[in-house]
């Protein structure tokens, strides 16, 4: 009879049948990432206008969310450009840049480098995990004030990208702050973060630009009343909507049981989660990251592989394995767990 792997050790039957069974899935489809995610981006910009011109409350209410959950899905194709090789879908990062992370104040640099030390195996859970706080050993109070502080977003993009940026270019000891700690998408903090060097440090300098112009240009248009305040307030509106969205989705990415220990592979795993069911979760998870701890097994296989290659490990790797130890049926059944281990340890 096969025993469930213990806590520490690796369950070498599944770490096996993940790279077996998914060796055809890793070749991006170029259609569907440029398809879904500027259909998806058009979609959001479209509705976001229609929601700044629209005389309806309930109209504007409705065009506000719609743009909230489709500018949100093309968002979240930062997280497959740090994952993508890059001469497999040409000019897609550029392309996504120029049309989601500038407008939206969130350039790919904030995420690229950041979340490759989060999928490493000896920084994941650890204090050098930028991406990583033990949310389940902490105050419950700490729960709402991580995810609502994510309704900051709008106001801290644009005193990064509008005032202290520009200022660091000019301010060597605010630049070396800037970029230590507030050029990051990170939940810890203490990562402090290392300076960016050869191309990517190219890229950098050419993505804080398009974004510091955006932020510029919104600021001082909103200040000499040429950009409207209703304008102004529904853009702010929607990009914090996006935030929430994601935050909320990071609070249960992850268990974040860890207590600063380096985990095996396996582990790391079961610290992380799916959650299949396709509704709702293609709205609160969408790019395949109800898929997430699947993700941490086989972080290069594109997001739209990531359904099949569940269906397929879930078939060939049943109980005693770890494989179904890290699926749960919601996104509410996931958040109460959570507080429940808040709770528990105060």
């Amino acid at each position: 009879m096969l025993l469930a792997p213990a806590p520490g050790s690796e369950d070498k039957e599944m770490l096996r049948q993940a790279a077996m069974l998914t060796r055809d899935l890793h070749r991006p489809k170029p259609l569907v990432y440029w398809g879904d995610c500027f259909g998806s981006a058009a979609i959001g910009y479209a509705a976001l206008l229609g929601a700044i011109a629209s005389g309806s409350a309930l109209l504007t209410g409705a065009l506000v969310v719609l743009s909230i959950l489709t500018l949100y899905r093309a968002v979240l194709f930062i997280h497959e450009i740090t994952h993508l090789d890059h001469r497999k879908l040409p000019g897609f990062r550029l392309a996504w840049n120029i049309g989601v992370g500038a407008p939206l104040m969130l350039p790919s640099f904030l995420y690229e480098g950041i979340h490759a030390v989060h999928h490493s195996r000896v920084h994941y859970g650890t204090e050098r995990d930028p991406e990583y706080i033990p949310l389940a050993h902490m105050r419950p109070w700490s729960l709402p004030l991580f995810t609502l502080g994510a309704l900051a977003m709008p106001a801290l993009m644009l005193l990064r990208f509008g005032i202290l940026g520009p200022l660091s270019w000019v301010i060597p000891p605010l630049r070396r702050l800037i970029v230590e700690r507030f050029s990051a998408l990170e939940v810890n903090p203490a990562y402090h973060r290392p300076a960016p060097e050869g191309d990517f440090a190219r890229r950098w300098k050419a993505q804080e630009a398009a974004a510091s112009i955006v932020a510029v240009t919104i600021i001082a248009t909103t200040a000499l009343g040429i950009l409207p305040l209703r304008a102004f307030a529904i853009y702010c509106l929607v990009v914090a909507g996006v935030a929430l969205l994601n935050q909320t989705r990071t609070l249960v990415a992850h268990l974040w049981e860890n207590d600063g220990e380096e985990l095996s592979l396996t582990d790391q795993y079961r610290d992380s989660t799916n959650v299949p069911a396709a509704f709702p979760g293609v709205l609160w998870a969408p790019i395949g990251l109800r898929f997430h701890a699947l993700h941490h097994l086989l972080p290069r296989l594109p997001y739209h592989s990531l359904p099949e290659a569940h269906r397929r490990l879930a078939a060939a790797l049943p109980e005693p394995s770890a494989y179904p130890q890290a699926s749960y049926s919601s996104l509410g059944v996931l958040l109460k767990r959570l507080g429940r281990a808040t709770l528990q340890r105060h």
